[in-house]
């Protein structure tokens, strides 16, 4: 019945280690049971099971330069500080920090 509407689910097998990563954490999950779901064209994943750990991510520094900076606080009408903390929050992605200071009231 699965087939006949486009959907098929296949298991993963002898998995060991899902890992997710997101921006401030990693998430380990050993020994999940892992199921592919293709409805579509779309593939699903399903991580069921498994011990699970948690851990922060060191944030590593971002050299900042001084041109940079000044490029952010032109672009943005900020000041040199605030652009400098900016792009150390973005990781020194110039334009993330530009948004940053956009977003902000």
């Amino acid at each position: 019945m699965m087939q006949r509407m486009g959907m098929n689910m296949n298991a993963v097998e002898d998995v060991q280690q899902v890992v997710i990563k997101t921006g401030s954490k990693e998430i380990v999950i050993e020994g999940p049971e892992v199921a592919i779901l293709e409805v579509q064209g779309q593939k699903i994943f399903q991580v069921t099971g498994g011990k699970i750990t948690e851990k922060a991510l060191e944030r590593k520094a971002v050299a900042i330069s001084e041109e940079d900076a000044r490029l952010v606080a032109d672009q943005t009408g900020k000041s040199l500080e605030e652009a400098k903390k900016a792009l150390e929050e973005s990781g020194g992605d110039l334009a993330k920090a530009i948004l940053l200071l956009q977003s902000r009231i």
